[in-house]
């Protein structure tokens, strides 16, 4: 796999494409498969696209965001279209902090 600065490209891609469609979603009604996608993408992102460096910078603002997309889709679910992009991004970084936080207790763990 093709490293950049010690991140995989598919990463990277997974990022830019996981975030361009949760925007491209939140116009579409929910089918099956929609939140599966990003949920993947999440994972590869996870997997992927974080570096040892990046893991507790990424894991702050991964629970900021986590958070504020919750309540942020609470707060305003009663905007269709506001309410969908929330969950959109809960569905792709809930995922990838979930597996960001694994790595970094094996780690901790190990060491």
């Amino acid at each position: 796999m093709a490293k950049k600065n010690g991140k995989t490209l598919l990463g990277s891609w997974a990022f830019l494409v996981g975030v361009i469609l949760a925007i491209l979603f939140m116009f579409l009604a929910v089918t099956s498969w929609l939140p599966w996608l990003l949920v993947v993408l999440g994972l590869i992102i996870g997997l992927l696209n974080i570096t040892d460096k990046e893991v507790q910078p990424f894991l702050m603002a991964g629970l900021i965001l986590v958070l504020v997309s919750y309540f942020g889709g609470e707060t305003l679910g009663t905007i269709t279209y506001l309410g969908r992009l929330m969950d959109n991004l809960l569905m792709l970084f809930v995922p990838a902090t979930i597996v960001v936080a694994l790595k970094s207790v094996f780690v901790l763990a190990r060491n």
